[in-house]
């Protein structure tokens, strides 16, 4: 499956674009930094270095396959495109990122974009949480 989505995305099939695709698309992690690739491909003993994976990543994005997220507080992180749209909760204190979806939240905006006086086309949010103190 990966070679066909490298080839309609108009990428040449290399093994490090095909490797980096099955850690993305397999990852339980569905948001990985460079270096979260770059180890992942460590451990499966590939010999890919890491201006590599931050190139076929930037190709990946340019060409639609992933997505990248900027949150505050560092590093980019990257999910595959599913062209579902979910937002975002990351934690401030361990940088974990939870996606979820809320109809409230969403038909919210669409109000809020029409009340004054705009379409709603596209947004992105992301919630910055801590745990709970017991």
């Amino acid at each position: 499956m990966e070679n066909q989505q490298l080839k309609e995305a108009g990428l040449k099939v290399t093994l490090p674009r095909v490797k980096i695709l099955q850690i993305l698309e397999s990852s339980e992690d569905h948001h990985m930094s460079a270096e979260d690739v770059y180890r992942a491909l460590l451990e499966s003993g590939e010999d890919v270095g890491l201006a590599t994976v931050y190139r076929v990543l930037n190709q990946f994005e340019s060409a639609g396959l992933v997505v990248r997220h900027n949150f505050e507080g560092g590093h980019s992180v990257y999910e595959i495109e599913r062209s579902d749209h979910h937002d975002h909760m990351v934690c401030v204190k361990t940088g974990d990122v939870v996606e979820f979806v809320s109809e409230e939240i969403e038909a919210l905006q669409k109000e809020i974009a029409e009340k004054h006086g705009f379409k709603l086309v596209d947004h992105s949010l992301v919630l910055y949480v801590e745990p709970k103190k017991e």
